[in-house]
């Protein structure tokens, strides 16, 4: 085991690995636009789920998520998705239905993959969702944590961004969750459409600032970083992109110097040439060291959506396999790479298919 991240035993644990967030029903018109579609792929997808998906769906650890949905067909249909992928619904909270969804409902994320100049374009309908209404004492965290036993806890800032008290919630759960020595990561995943009228980056930063100290795995992009956790820091090189290690080295020491409880650090980097090629990689900070992940130019997508979700859970699964933080970042850019090679939010990855190509990228 790694030193890096004290990690609960899996025997005296029921979960590796659980998310706290929204699950919604992603409608995809293929390459196609929204505006005029006639068909949709119906996929599940969330940006916190979506790691506890690949933690149990492509590397085969337990894994559970807790949520709401409606007690009606949508809200069914998501769940029955969600079985699909192995991951445990017990935790899901059922909301009663008026039947129009005025209510309660189940929120839907229309996405465009892009094509070309066309980048990807994702177009949200998810007021009064389920999940948005999570408050604070609705979900029993010392039992979930405490009597079942938990190894790893992740969530985001999608999910606190929904709501004033989805944003109370998360900061219960991770108190919870650290209070009884479970692992927390938590990716910043700033959306402004769900701040734009709830403050801005102000109120965004606010609550990251309330969370941090809670987190031992904080991940995001580096814009993320400076002005969603409100680093006060000046990068060697101004306007570089986000592939200037010098840059991303400097934001990951500064988040570490500010929050002092982060035992990993990791950023994501990508400059998306077109929606089909982008150059893609990860820095990660651990132990007062930096870790690059092998980086890929002009890596060729399929569907960009979900793919750092896929690296935070490919991160997550290699530090509870016990892999230190190289082996961890590695496998978290590799699984980022190839879920963005298939549809949907989510990785098809076989833990087989990310093994061999971390080899393949290590002696490249």
């Amino acid at each position: 085991m790694t030193d890096i991240l004290t990690i609960r035993p899996a025997t005296d644990t029921r979960w590796d690995c659980v998310a706290f967030g929204e699950v919604m029903l992603r409608l995809d018109p293929g390459f196609g636009r929204v505006r005029d579609t006639r068909r949709v792929r119906v996929w599940e997808g969330g940006g916190e789920y979506n790691v506890a998906r690949a933690v149990r769906k492509c590397f085969g650890l337990r894994a559970a998520v807790v949520t709401a949905l409606p007690d009606n067909e949508l809200g069914r249909l998501a769940e029955d998705l969600v079985w699909q992928s192995g991951v445990d619904t017990s935790h899901v909270v059922w909301r009663p239905c008026d039947g129009i969804g005025q209510n309660t409902r189940v929120g839907l994320n229309f996405t465009e993959k892009g094509f070309g100049g066309r980048a990807a374009l994702g177009c949200v309908d998810r007021g009064h969702s389920a999940a948005s209404q999570i408050r604070p004492g609705e979900i029993d965290w010392d039992r979930l944590f405490g009597q079942e036993g938990v190894r790893w806890f992740h969530t985001g800032g999608i999910f606190a961004g929904l709501a004033s008290n989805t944003a109370e919630a998360v900061i219960e759960a991770v108190a919870a969750a650290r209070r009884h020595g479970t692992i927390v990561s938590y990716d910043l995943n700033f959306r402004a459409s769900l701040w734009k009228d709830r403050g801005g980056p102000d109120a965004a930063r606010a609550v990251n600032r309330t969370v941090a100290p809670f987190v031992d795995v904080m991940i995001g992009n580096q814009e993320d970083f400076l002005a969603r956790l409100g680093l006060d820091v000046t990068v060697p090189h101004p306007g570089a992109t986000q592939f200037d290690p010098d840059n991303a080295t400097t934001i990951l020491a500064a988040a570490v110097a500010a929050f002092p409880n982060f035992k990993v650090a990791a950023t994501t980097q990508r400059d998306a040439r077109t929606a089909g090629f982008n150059d893609w990689g990860a820095l990660l900070w651990a132990g007062g060291q930096v870790y690059r992940g092998a980086p890929r130019k002009n890596l060729e997508i399929y569907d960009r959506m979900g793919g750092g979700d896929a690296f935070a859970s490919g991160l997550a699964s290699a530090f509870l396999a016990g892999k230190d933080p190289q082996a961890a970042v590695n496998r978290g850019v590799v699984h980022g790479a190839l879920a963005m090679t298939s549809p949907g939010d989510s990785s098809t990855a076989s833990a087989a298919e990310v093994d061999a190509a971390v080899a393949a990228w290590e002696g490249a």
